[in-house]
């Protein structure tokens, strides 16, 4: 059985469904991405878990540590189509959704669509759009379509929303609404590489590699639909349930806290850990998938309260006590 840290081969078990496959094509993604994202393993592990969970994910990093590098790499190896969307403080909606366009020669109105129709759409610096373009994205995420003038325009499988933000810059930026923020899978934060990290990027940067154009196609879009029927067949224990449910119910009446997450969470976390228990092999979910990802699910839906601010405590050590405080099924 492999854990999170994939190094747990003690103990074997009999695979309900051939895994192997699968795992195989998870590793190669892995190797393809890491030949131009130097660390940040955690990251693209979340990135895997996130597409084939079906799940938009929030990046928030300062500038220049392969946010945009990580979204173009990931569409890359998963043979998707990719665009990226600067939101800006005058970007309308659309701008990002597409209109409709007279046609003289036909009388008629045609819809011309906008940049977010594609596979994985990644918007830089999404808190730089004002409120009214923030709710174009509203429908997108959730439902997967678009509705101009009566008419509603579907995405197809596979789409995915990749924002970036900046947790430095406030200047010019606006707050995401909280029903925007609770649409996204993951909020993975991303520091500054370590020393070493920073010189092997150099070393690729001197021989002009770490570019997305060096990342291979693993897999092509049936291929991740596949995938993604197989992790729904991944068994989660009972126990496994109410201890998501209680991590998630937990967040509602901490002290430290004055907004809890919601049920999404909680299905966040169910779908999640199915992905990523495959990933590692397994045909089964365990407590520590749960406590690998909870952060990542919890941390962008919860609201620490304003004592709790000015102490400057993290949200995220708040999230790990309450994971700690929590009983473990066994």
């Amino acid at each position: 059985m492999e854990n999170t840290s994939n190094n747990d081969n003690n103990l074997s078990y009999q695979s309900r469904i051939d895994l192997q496959p699968f795992k195989t094509s998870i590793d190669k993604i892995r190797s393809e991405m890491e030949k131009v994202i130097v660390g940040q393993h955690e990251m693209i592990d979340l990135l895997i878990t996130a597409i084939i969970s079906d799940g938009h994910i929030l990046i928030e990093g300062v500038p220049g540590i392969a946010k945009t590098l990580a979204a173009k790499s990931i569409a890359a190896a998963f043979d998707c189509q990719f665009t990226r969307i600067q939101f800006t403080p005058d970007l309308m909606p659309s701008d990002v959704l597409g209109t409709s366009i007279y046609n003289p020669k036909t009388t008629e109105f045609e819809f011309k669509q906008g940049p977010i129709f594609t596979n994985i759409a990644l918007i830089d610096e999404i808190n730089r759009a004002p409120a009214k373009t923030q709710a174009a994205l509203f429908e997108v995420m959730e439902e997967r379509q678009v509705s101009i003038a009566g008419e509603t325009y579907h995405f197809q499988a596979p789409f995915l929303v990749i924002a970036t933000q900046n947790p430095i810059e406030h200047e010019g930026t606006y707050r995401l609404p909280e029903a925007q923020i609770d649409r996204f899978l993951f909020k993975i934060v991303i520091d500054y590489p370590k020393h070493s990290e920073e010189i092997k990027i150099l070393e690729l940067k001197s021989k002009g590699k770490a570019i997305a154009e060096d990342i291979n196609k693993v897999i092509d879009k049936q291929e991740l639909n596949k995938i993604r029927n197989i992790t729904k067949e991944i068994f989660i224990e009972p126990k496994i349930l109410k201890y998501i449910v209680d991590i998630v119910t937990t967040t509602r009446s901490h002290p430290a806290l004055y907004l809890g997450a919601s049920p999404r969470a909680s299905i966040a976390l169910l779908n999640a850990s199915k992905a990523f228990a495959a990933m590692q092999g397994r045909d089964f979910v365990i407590p520590e998938d749960i406590q690998y990802l909870a952060p990542h699910v919890l941390n962008h839906r919860i609201m620490i309260t304003p004592e709790k601010e000015m102490e400057g405590i993290p949200i995220i050590d708040i999230v790990k006590d309450i994971i700690q405080k929590v009983e473990v099924p066994r």
